[in-house]
């Protein structure tokens, strides 16, 4: 079975933060682990936000971010491309979107993608992403205590 994870799940599989051994215990059913292709640039992001916070040695985090894109290279981590239909059904979701909905644009493209390629559920622990997982017919789990 695939799962789709947000880009806080991937870099939790290569990372120690909290909630990485939750999040890694998922791929014990897991088969491959899917996100959005933007997730490539969200974990680049992330990695210069760790290097700039100085949380980590800057090459210790250059070695995450090379296992994740070996990871995606092999066919491990599958990236799914940004499709008319999914910009599509993101905006046909957000126009019939409460008001006072409040969604990042790279949330609603997760989540749009996820939906688009028949996914049920979404890992995350994204309170934005995981609240609006329901306008997009979704699911939004969170494993991370």
């Amino acid at each position: 079975m695939d799962l789709y994870f947000d880009t806080s799940y991937l870099f939790r599989l290569y990372s120690f933060e909290a909630g990485h051994n939750a999040v890694k215990e998922l791929l014990d059913d897991c088969e491959r682990v899917v996100s959005a292709a933007h997730a490539r640039a969200e974990f680049a992001t992330i990695i210069l936000r760790k290097r700039r916070e100085k949380s980590d040695s800057t090459a210790h985090l250059a070695e995450l971010h090379e296992q994740f894109l070996d990871e995606y290279r092999d066919g491990h981590i599958a990236l799914l491309p940004p499709t008319e239909a999914v910009f599509e059904r993101l905006e046909a979701t957000l126009r019939r979107a409460p008001r006072d909905t409040f969604i990042r644009a790279s949330d609603a493209l997760h989540l749009a993608c996820a939906a688009e390629h028949g996914f049920d559920e979404v890992y995350s622990n994204d309170r934005h992403l995981l609240a609006t997982a329901p306008l997009f017919g979704l699911r939004g789990r969170d494993v991370v205590p």
